[in-house]
């Protein structure tokens, strides 16, 4: 084979690895989420080597998702990590073999805490599947390594239950992305859930007309505001608001008679508006379902405070 076959090849084996672990979800599997969503204190993943290194990515993914869940490596617990741990807490212990000696010497101090175990191995009658309270089976035809030695496909299936247990727990504690927002404050999902109007607006040099105003005089205001926009307010009340689109179907219309007309002509009376608290997540919702590209920040006595144009909403 090629170098890029071998390449493809080692992608088919663990594609068909996931594909032959959907039968191992089962009954352990609905215990074994229902043990974690019953968990009052945390979920503490733990393993050996490469499966070590699974296991701290599937903590991160239950953490990051509702879950309280931290890595811990049994060597530690000997040299007084055990101290993390109470009985609120739920041990996932990863072994492919199911009988990795420096995990399986953690084991009988978490069965005197009798704290339960979820055990993921590749080995239902190994000693960890025996004495865990309930065990994922992620074993594997063979690995993607052509030797069939180096954890390839085995870790993939691995990582993929333990995925997806996050996934059921999300469903069962009805996770939604505000809530990823808030375990995922500095990434982009968090900055549109979290960060509102007030944090965006323009509140300086508004172009700011009167409804009795000439269009000819508005069309001045707005080139300079550079929003492609006006506001039309009087006694700070807020009135309506006109766009670059509204000023351009009125020359068409109105052709000569254009600077005769007023901004009250042409302003749209019932403008899309929210408050200072409103999440840009929200405001990108309006402007996708009504077409426009920018809002009105207002108060409660419907005084402008801002504009959000899309521009702002690029965070």
């Amino acid at each position: 084979m090629t170098i890029r076959e071998y390449g493809i090849q080692c992608i088919k084996d663990e594609a068909q690895a996931l594909l032959d672990l959907i039968p191992n979800i089962d009954d352990n599997f609905d215990k074994a989420v229902d043990i974690l969503l019953q968990c009052k204190g945390k979920a503490i993943v733990t393993g050996v080597g490469k499966s070590g290194h699974i296991g701290a990515k599937i903590a991160a993914t239950l953490a990051s998702t509702g879950t309280p869940s931290f890595f811990v490596n049994p060597l530690d617990v000997y040299h007084g990590d055990l101290g993390v741990m109470t009985h609120d807490d739920v041990v996932v212990a990863i072994s492919n073999s199911g009988t990795t000696d420096e995990l399986l010497r953690f084991i009988p101090m978490v069965l005197h805490m009798q704290i339960p175990i979820i055990g993921l191995t590749g080995n239902p009658q190994s000693l960890l599947a025996k004495y865990s309270t309930c065990h994922l089976n992620v074993s594997v035809d063979h690995e993607a390594c052509p030797l069939n030695l180096a954890p390839t496909s085995s870790t993939t299936a691995t990582l993929a239950m333990g995925d997806a247990l996050a996934v059921a727990l999300m469903e069962k504690r009805n996770f939604r992305p505000q809530d990823f927002a808030h375990f995922h404050p500095g990434g982009e999902l968090g900055k549109r859930l979290l960060t509102t109007a007030q944090d965006v607006m323009r509140q300086d040099d508004l172009p700011i007309l009167s409804p009795e105003m000439h269009l000819g005089e508005a069309v001045i205001l707005v080139s300079k505001g550079k929003l492609g926009l006006g506001v039309a307010e009087k006694d700070g009340q807020l009135l309506g608001i006109i766009t670059d689109g509204d000023i351009r179907r009125a020359m068409e219309k109105w052709q000569a008679e254009f600077f005769n007309r007023t901004v009250s002509d042409i302003m749209t009376v019932a403008p899309k508006t929210v408050s200072p608290e409103t999440k840009i997540s929200e405001i990108q919702r309006i402007m996708h379902k009504y077409k426009i590209h920018s809002v009105l920040v207002i108060d409660k006595e419907r005084h402008l405070l801002g504009v959000v144009d899309s521009y702002s909403c690029m965070i």
